[in-house]
């Protein structure tokens, strides 16, 4: 039954018996925030111009003495015309039910039989507007995705840039794109790995269904399975329930896996066996589930190297990389840094009510000169916090808090220490600079949070 304290919704009932609209009326009225009632069919249409109605219920026959129910499927079908997503709920008599089934192919959502029991129309009720919520949901969701894809399309979304080595890369992911083969995109950190996966994605055939994106770093080695295989209902202490794992959940989609590169060799043959047989069982189970997924990976790590070192199977490398898409570090492409500027700059000028704000040319130049060890990823957080701290229209270069300018100060400080002795006091610097709070250190030094965390565990920080 739906708590009388959460009314809303709204409902229309299509009866010609005055006597059926009234006693739907007075019940339903209790748990929706607007209910009307139609006895002409013939004026549905108008309706549904003014008013689209959570839920419709409509009886099946309404000439008198009518009992074939045809005319319900004719005004169904109208319905339905107008608002493919209508969720309508059929009143038929006891002997009617048959056509009431056949209606349910058609179209319908449900039915309840005259004469009705309160708690079943309550409950159909509830049923329908769970359903109608998830397709407003659902609507919602692709139409913010729609409006975002159009506002980034660049050409390629948020991948910015026209030097050699991004057209190269352009006419890369246009190639591959159309194809089902499995993809390797390398490169170091913040230089748009998952971008460039979500633009296969989008240009793909796939693009209507999931892109499921799965951090490897982030994933232990006990949940690894249940992670990307799911698991069964008391498979192991905690699965209450059982679970979807991240392949199926990505079924008729694309699956993008990064950092595969951090997987331990048991790990690897594990996904080798998934990648190889297309088919995954589920933890606590010994039944084989088919998938239907395209495959990216990703990696900053020497991969090629790695399996020369065999801390890479050679195997699942042949595997995931059919095609390897190499992407340039930020010091290779310095001719796209104006262009990333520009946009970074338009962007965070609108998220902080700053417009007009601009780059001077002596900042732009000690962009220009800036080796970048964070890649586009610390571009983007350089500008994000010139334009929350600068006072005026004009970003100046001492607004623009670049890297160098503490590593210089530890080079002064430790000048004849190793590089993990640097790195470590760089990073308890930032530590402390942001009072321990980890995203925001992972932010200035350009890395993620997990990459982040393994330096904090090696330096035992």
């Amino acid at each position: 039954m739906i708590p009388n304290s959460e009314k809303h919704g709204s409902a229309l009932v299509v009866d010609d018996d005055a006597a059926i609209l009234t006693a739907f009326s007075l019940l339903l009225k209790s748990h929706l925030r607007l209910v009307e009632t139609e006895r002409d069919p013939h004026n549905i249409e108008k309706r549904l111009k003014t008013i689209s109605y959570d839920v419709i219920f409509l009886d099946m026959n309404f000439a008198k003495g009518s009992t074939t129910g045809e005319e319900g499927f004719i005004w169904l079908n109208r319905i339905l015309k107008i608002d493919p997503n209508a969720i309508v709920i059929l009143i038929t008599a006891y002997g009617d039910i048959e056509t009431a089934v056949r209606a349910i192919k058609e179209g319908a959502t449900d039915f309840v039989v005259k004469p009705w029991q309160n708690e079943k129309i309550l409950a159909t009720l509830s049923s329908a507007l769970k359903l109608r919520e998830s397709q407003v949901e659902l609507a919602a969701s692709r139409n913010r995705e729609k409006v975002l894809s159009a506002d980034l399309d660049q050409p390629f979304h948020d991948i910015i840039g026209k030097s050699t080595a991004m057209l190269h890369i352009f006419e890369t992911i246009r190639k591959v794109a159309g194809t089902e083969t499995n993809i390797l995109i390398l490169g170091e950190n913040g230089t748009g790995k998952e971008l460039v996966a979500r633009a296969i994605h989008r240009f793909s055939s796939r693009a209507d269904n999931s892109f499921i994106a799965v951090d490897m770093g982030a994933i232990s080695e006990t949940l690894f399975e249940s992670e990307l295989f799911g698991h069964e209902k008391g498979a192991f202490t905690g699965a209450r329930n059982e679970r979807m794992g991240r392949f199926e959940i990505a079924s008729k989609g694309t699956l993008f896996l990064d950092e595969i590169g951090n997987l331990s060799l048991s790990l690897q043959v594990k996904l080798l066996a998934v990648v190889e047989r297309r088919e995954i069982t589920r933890v606590g189970s010994d039944r084989s589930r088919p998938i239907d997924i395209r495959l990216i990976t990703a990696t900053n790590m020497p991969i090629h190297e790695m399996v020369v070192q065999k801390r890479f199977r050679e195997d699942l490398l042949y595997r995931t990389n059919t095609v390897e898409i190499n992407l340039p570090p930020l010091r290779d492409r310095v001719d796209d840094i104006p262009l990333l500027v520009e946009h970074f700059v338009h962007l965070y000028g609108r998220k902080y009510q700053k417009p007009g704000i601009r780059v001077s040319s002596e900042s732009m130049r000690a962009l220009g000169g800036y080796h970048w060890p964070g890649n586009v990823r610390e571009l983007q957080h350089v500008i994000e916090r010139a334009v929350i701290l600068s006072d005026s229209d004009t970003l100046r270069p001492e607004e623009m808090i670049l890297r160098s300018t503490i590593t210089s100060h530890v080079d002064r400080v430790l000048p004849d220490h190793s590089l993990d002795e640097v790195e470590k006091k760089h990073i308890e610097m930032t530590i402390n600079k942001h009072n321990g709070n980890v995203t925001e250190t992972a932010k200035e030094l350009g890395m993620t949070r997990t990459a982040l965390y393994r330096r904090i565990k090696k330096y035992g920080i």
